[in-house]
């Protein structure tokens, strides 16, 4: 059986109940989440051998989040315990017109100070069949983006399969490197690419004229926007794009194309509305695309089976993406009516 791995930083996530404001109640909703650990989970609860590798501190924090994953069946035994703090990102859920905000409080984590040569990546490629890393672990510090291309690089001597989702975060490239530079070093290394028309943009300094705030979206554009990644990164064998239009904080249209240098490929598309929680939305994507392109023939499939993954994302609070397979394949078969199953 194939086993996945991810790598990045988990973190506690403090959020606001429902759509109240920062403390507008004494009340913080306490779970965790982050990019490749919501992959990691997505992966498990689709019954794949999912693992996860991270560093984190030697203490409650710390042990509290690995039985949480080990509680969705991601495997735990490579993550490494080191000094440092938990990082914490504050979410306050939007409505309406009034968007989302999210604050970060990660300076100083475990991974933010761990060294180069902390992880054994040899031992945790042991077996690995395909790796997934984001754009945000090299983000975080000078010294997680070292340990962010050492991961890469192995993966390649190992073998694997790389998907990288890239996840431009602007809050967060502080160190003096910018995302353009430090992409353009790892990029060579990635077979697969998930992204959003910004992470192409802002990551990778690549510029289509999109306007996402107009309501509909050219999806010509984003042909020649996927065509425009493929030509600047030989070694990349494809690139997914999800497509989003935010019409408010409630209600999103969503869909996603995939160009893999033979067929540029567009999903269908759904109207989201009554927005539950869109974070991690994207990751339920890079998930579902992992998934379908491990279980499906077809790129079509693969990508419809991502985007309905990510939709049904929309409607579960918290970080991770609380479906099965049964539940993905029902809506990608069609089926969108939320009718009570009895």
């Amino acid at each position: 059986m194939a086993k996945f791995l991810c790598f990045g930083e988990i973190m506690l996530r403090l959020k606001a109940p429902g759509a109240e404001r920062f403390f507008q109640s004494p009340l913080l909703e306490a779970t965790f989440g982050g990019g490749e650990a919501n992959v990691a989970v997505s992966l498990a609860n689709f019954g794949l051998d999912a693992e996860y590798v991270t560093v984190l501190p030697d203490n409650a924090l710390g042990d509290a989040c690995i039985r949480e994953l080990r509680r969705f069946g991601v495997n735990t035994s490579r993550i490494v315990r080191r000094p440092g703090r938990m990082g914490i990102y504050f979410l306050e859920g939007g409505a309406n017109q009034l968007p989302s905000k999210v604050i970060y409080d990660r300076e100083y984590s475990a991974i933010a100070l761990a060294e180069s040569g902390s992880i054994n990546w040899k031992q945790c490629f042991d077996g690995v069949s395909w790796f997934h890393i984001s754009g945000i672990t090299p983000a975080i510090s000078r010294s997680a983006s070292e340990l962010s291309l050492e991961s890469v690089r192995a993966a390649k001597e190992a073998g694997c399969t790389v998907s990288c989702d890239l996840n431009y975060r602007k809050n967060l490239w502080k160190y003096g490197k910018s995302a353009p530079s430090f992409m353009g070093e790892l990029m060579p290394h990635v077979d697969i690419a998930i992204a959003n028309e910004e992470d192409c943009q802002k990551s990778l300094g690549i510029t289509v004229d999109i306007d996402v705030e107009k309501g509909s979206l050219d999806t010509k554009k984003y042909e020649a926007l996927s065509g425009a990644v493929l030509e600047r990164y030989p070694k990349l064998k494809m690139i997914a794009i999800t497509l989003r239009e935010s019409r408010s904080a409630d209600s999103n249209g969503w869909a996603a194309c995939l160009n893999d240098r033979k067929k540029f490929t567009l999903s269908k598309h759904y109207d989201i509305n009554d927005i539950i929680d869109r974070v991690g939305g994207g990751d339920a994507f890079a998930a579902g695309l992992i998934y379908g392109l491990n279980a499906y023939s077809s790129g079509q499939d693969a990508l419809e089976f991502a985007v309905a993954a990510s939709c049904l994302k929309h409607s579960i609070t918290g970080d991770f993406n609380r479906v099965s397979v049964k539940d993905v394949e029902t809506l990608k078969g069609g089926d969108a009516s939320g009718r009570v199953q009895r």
